[in-house]
């Protein structure tokens, strides 16, 4: 593809051939102020609809798998209504030559619509948008082993402004009104400010990138006078993250786990991005446990939830052997009470929270857990996961100081 690229550039003459040098990776600039989960919204509907893009004028996913990949309870529709309609609200503009040469300027909303409906997310885009998101050397999909790594508005939206412009090594002068549009800080009194707009949003969002992802950033600046009227960031691949990227290649498609996947209905690119973000192993001990579940209604949806949960059979537990002394029946009914009010104390503190913020405290809780088989036992149980529940107890009693006083195991 880049040998293609050199031979059609060396075609050109004069001014077009310097044009299409300096926009031989045209940019797509999505505007907006979307969250950060928004925007991970935004790639995951993408990477589902990629493969029939421009065969297929409306796409469908189920929402609740949608949930699952985004990072959203899964039962908070509300929320997920809100990022589609913020998601149809927001442009994206491109301005670039085509295969003629001649200049190029277009705008389209991201969504054209976007629908919920029994349990499914059905969503389109307009005809010129997805001509331009399906072509590589238009627009990058962004990997969602990556994506999954920031946890900055700021640095994704940088990311996914330069990661496109990756082969080019920079991205070209932008205008610092453009620059504050594409970070979603635009019309706000204190980012007019270039320093607050440098400390508070470009060093912090490229120190994100450099460490998170797999290319560099370097800032420049153009100043007219005493003021800064342009930036451009040159980029070059961060060579430790690099393995980051997905295969695109036949390979992957040869193999049995590649097919297992597509044949229990994952998409392809979907499961290209599975095999990648983990190994084949490990997918492959998710079929496996799935293959041993009956009556699941949706495969990839649980696919989604056991390899995220890493779901997996209990080992077989030793026979117990009963203690029947008094002294110590008594010990074992004051622990149960004191354990089955911890969990209601539990259950109390969870009630509260939205569904949202309930999703972000598991995922909080998850991160703490090293144990494989005790991981588990929280994707099975939740908040009432015994294995974990002096984790657990420990966990809110740091989010909410002083909830269990006076329920102490001892």
């Amino acid at each position: 593809m880049m040998a293609q690229d050199r031979v059609a550039q060396d075609r050109l003459t004069g001014p077009l051939r310097r044009q299409s040098v300096k926009k031989n990776v045209a940019a797509i600039h999505v505007s907006g102020k979307l969250t950060l989960l928004q925007r991970k919204l935004s790639n995951v509907l993408l990477l589902n609809a990629y493969d029939t893009l421009i065969t297929k004028p409306k796409h469908q996913i189920d929402a609740r798998t949608l949930c699952l990949m985004v990072g959203y309870n899964s039962n908070d529709m509300d929320t997920l209504k809100q990022s589609l309609r913020s998601l149809a609200e927001t442009t994206a503009e491109w301005d670039m030559l085509d295969k003629e040469g001649r200049q190029e300027w277009g705008v389209s909303s991201l969504l054209s619509y976007a629908k919920l409906k029994s349990g499914i997310c059905e969503y389109a885009y307009s005809p010129a948008l997805a001509e331009k998101l399906h072509d590589p050397k238009v627009f990058a999909l962004i990997n969602l082993n990556i994506q999954r790594r920031f946890t900055s508005g700021h640095a994704l939206a940088l990311y996914e402004n330069c990661y496109r412009f990756v082969r080019t090594g920079s991205t070209g002068w932008w205008p610092i009104d453009l620059f504050r549009r594409l970070m979603g800080v635009d019309g706000s009194e204190y980012y007019e400010s270039f320093k607050h707009l440098n400390a508070k949003v470009i060093k912090l969002a490229v120190a994100e990138v450099n460490k998170t992802s797999n290319i560099l950033l370097e800032p420049e600046f153009r100043k007219m006078g005493r003021q800064v009227v342009e930036l451009r960031f040159r980029i070059r691949e961060n060579p430790q993250l690099a393995m980051l990227d997905i295969d695109d290649g036949e390979g992957v498609r040869q193999g049995v786990v590649y097919r297992r996947l597509i044949g229990v209905g994952v998409s392809d690119r979907l499961a290209r991005q599975w095999i990648a973000e983990h190994d084949e192993d490990y997918v492959r001990e998710k079929l496996d446990y799935l293959d041993g579940r009956s009556g699941v209604e949706s495969p990839v949806r649980y696919l989604t939830a056991a390899l995220k949960g890493d779901y997996r059979d209990p080992p077989a537990l030793a026979p117990v052997v009963p203690l029947d002394t008094p002294e110590r029946i008594e010990e074992l009914s004051r622990l149960r009470e004191v354990r089955a009010a911890q969990l209601a104390r539990v259950q109390a503190l969870v009630s509260g929270r939205s569904p949202t913020q309930r999703d972000a405290d598991k995922r909080l809780f998850v991160a703490t857990v090293r144990d494989a088989a005790n991981r588990a036992d929280f994707a099975r149980n939740g908040w009432a996961s015994s294995a974990n529940l002096k984790a657990i107890v420990a966990f809110w009693e740091d989010m909410e100081p002083g909830a269990f006083a006076g329920l102490e195991a001892g």
